[in-house]
């Protein structure tokens, strides 16, 4: 079968092996036919070797290479044994980033699994979602509700529940301003979740006019073009006052100083997407105004059940473009380049 896998020598683009196989059903498993897959601006981060040589970190013997992608939608076609506890075949499941942890530690047990030290990432640190089948851990593989599309729940699976979980972290309240630094997959979503799920008033940022016009388009009120204006953050704060969180979603360090200016006295900037680099943090600032710096790492079980239950009533609607698997090198090309609105998503049920 195919599948999308990182090149022997990392460098952000993928190979595609026509003789893939999964590995086999341990205790607990599931394996599910893949249906579609979204591609992250994580799948290129992982691609490129950025956090560590993925092949270097397989579980097999010999030569490896690592699936990519962590936002996949399939349905269970068997299970191994211990899994019939928690799935039946024909569930429509997810196949997130977050693939499963210890269950055990400080982490796991508070409510904040993704933080646990054990955590094992589609993609990254075990085989993603980007194949004809994939095995998932079937106490951590979440359902899909029957009345979301899947082609959109694949973008819920990480962007969307990304934002959603980032949002609470920022204590979005009714009625709050809240700044999206990025109106790409994951900075669309944000405007929808802030605006149809929070009631917040959202103020975007980006250099792409479709991209603002798309973020306009669901709900966002007040747009700014980065490369129209001179301080972005001097028009965020003419526009709202100062903002009560900060989303940055720009894979871009500017973009981070950029929120931390946005910023209303006692406001938070949320940290969710991956740049190389520092950011640049004022002393003065950030103890005169009392501003608070978070990160946000993707999502819980129970987050990503909340959020594709958003998507299900409707309050919730991925951009989306089903593409050909085959043109998967194009496409990250594309993502490359900031010319993606929204995802494109990989259509396996076609193979």
């Amino acid at each position: 079968m195919k599948a999308a896998v990182v090149r022997e020598v990392p460098d952000g683009f993928v190979d595609i092996l026509e003789d893939w196989k999964p590995r086999d059903l341990s205790f607990g498993d599931a394996l599910v036919d893949v249906e579609y897959v979204g591609l992250c601006h994580t799948d290129l981060h992982c691609a490129n070797g950025d956090f560590g040589n993925p092949n270097e970190l397989g579980e097999r013997n010999g030569a490896f290479r690592r699936v990519i992608g962590h936002e996949g939608v399939g349905r269970v076609s068997k299970l191994g044994e211990g899994a019939s506890d928690y799935l039946k075949v024909g569930d429509r499941v997810s196949i997130a980033w977050f693939y499963d942890a210890c269950g055990v530690c400080d982490f796991c047990v508070s409510g904040n699994e993704t933080f646990c030290r054990n955590v094992r990432n589609s993609g990254y640190t075990i085989d993603g979602a980007m194949s004809q089948q994939v095995v998932v851990n079937a106490k951590y593989a979440v359902k899909v509700p029957e009345g979301l599309d899947p082609v959109e729940a694949t973008s819920i699976t990480c962007a969307g529940v990304t934002m959603y979980k980032s949002l609470k972290v920022g204590e979005t309240k009714p009625g709050q301003w809240v700044s999206v630094h990025g109106a790409g997959g994951l900075g669309n979503l944000a405007v929808q979740y802030a605006h149809n799920v929070f009631g917040a008033h959202v103020a975007v940022i980006d250099g792409n006019e479709d991209k603002l016009a798309a973020a306009h388009a669901n709900g966002a009120e007040v747009m700014i073009n980065r490369k129209k204006v001179e301080d972005v953050a001097a028009e965020v704060q003419k526009a709202t006052g100062g903002v009560h969180n900060a989303q940055v979603t720009a894979v871009n360090a500017t973009a981070f100083n950029q929120a931390v200016d946005s910023l209303r006295p006692m406001g938070k900037l949320v940290a969710v997407a991956l740049p190389q680099g520092d950011m640049a943090l004022n002393i003065a600032k950030t103890v005169l105004d009392g501003i608070e710096v978070r990160g946000s790492l993707v999502g819980t079980r129970a987050d990503l059940k909340e959020a594709f239950q958003f998507g299900a009533e409707g309050k919730v609607k991925p951009i989306v473009e089903k593409v050909a698997f085959s043109d998967i090198n194009e496409v990250i090309d594309e993502m490359k380049n900031g010319k993606i609105t929204g995802r494109k998503v990989f259509d396996f049920t076609t193979l």
